[in-house]
């Protein structure tokens, strides 16, 4: 059951309006258990072109939701998860889920009912075109997926959509264009590749050839640095704002595609406003942040007008 939190009504001095770092979500839903509409650690989120909400928890559980956190009847798992569950989602050109079965080193596409359709990868290895731990994937229009994984490899690498090897490029390091725990990508606006460097506190952009355009963050906890981004986004539309969470400081920042920090929300706590290890996000047609609450096992939603602008109140 969907718990709605009213938006209060406040008066302060900060410069992104009323509320603050910790301002009280649009909605909160979802609480810990194994029934439908429950979770264990929500750990990867896709939606769709009908604002469907696709998310995979620690049980490796993938639940269907509307945008109001009614949980719409759909769960199902991947054929086998004994050795880890699936930590990415996205959504193909088709409307079909991909599922990354980051375990087993293979793409995993099923229809939005679950029904599964076809698998791409599952040869483990370093070589190009085998696959290590495959954390996100994305489909650009022309059909080609890119697959980000980590481990070993710390590389991204790219197939057509019949799955044929095209490229790879990347590599375990802290040099520009390497990589240290890559946990998410996104396709930006700008028709650029939009990497979550985890473990070295950034976001590094590329072409679609794997060419390094610009690279921005550095570690912390003020405005415009991170600590271990697992997931970003771009709102819809052509403003290109991206949204960034950040799982060592609790919380969601909002970006320009240079690197400009237009904005913090959360910081740590267990109160709607507050995270606890976020793990993921994902922005819907009206351009509603959802936010995977991970340790306090619920979705969190909220405008783009909720971030303040100036010094981090969220600690």
């Amino acid at each position: 059951m969907a718990r709605v939190i009213p938006i209060r009504f406040c008066v302060c001095l900060l410069l992104a309006g009323c509320g603050g770092a910790g301002a009280e979500p649009e909605l909160v839903f979802g609480k810990r258990g194994v029934q439908g509409g429950e979770f264990v650690k929500p750990r990867a989120i896709a939606i769709d072109k009908d604002d469907r909400i696709f998310i995979v928890d620690y049980t490796a559980r993938i639940q269907a939701f509307d945008r109001q956190g009614k949980f719409l009847g759909i769960s199902f798992t991947t054929p086998d998860y004994r050795n880890g569950r699936p930590s990415g989602l996205g959504i193909g050109r088709d409307g079909n889920l991909l599922v990354c079965d980051s375990h087993y080193n293979c793409l995993r596409i099923y229809t939005p009912e679950g029904k599964p359709v076809r698998v791409l990868g599952g040869k483990l290895g370093t070589e190009p075109g085998q696959l290590g731990y495959v954390s996100d994937v994305v489909q650009d229009q022309a059909g080609n997926f890119y697959l980000s994984e980590f481990g070993e490899t710390e590389r991204i690498s790219k197939f057509d959509e019949a799955g044929k090897f095209l490229q790879c490029w990347g590599g375990p390091g802290s040099e520009p264009g390497q990589f240290a725990h890559i946990r998410a990508l996104a396709l930006g606006p700008d028709g650029l590749l939009y990497v979550a460097d985890a473990c070295n506190h950034r976001i590094q952009v590329f072409t679609l050839e794997g060419k390094l355009v610009r690279r921005w963050g550095t570690s912390g906890s003020g405005p415009g640095e991170l600590q271990y981004p697992y997931d970003l986004a771009f709102a819809p539309g052509t403003e290109a704002i991206l949204y960034v969470v950040e799982y060592g400081n609790h919380r969601v920042q909002k970006f320009t595609t240079e690197g400009q920090s237009l904005g913090v929300w959360g910081g740590p706590g267990r109160t709607p406003g507050r995270l606890a290890s976020p793990w993921a996000l994902a922005v819907d047609s009206r351009g509603k942040v959802f936010v995977l609450d991970s340790e306090n096992d619920r979705v969190q939603r909220l405008g783009g007008d909720r971030f303040v602008i100036g010094p981090d109140d969220a600690g």
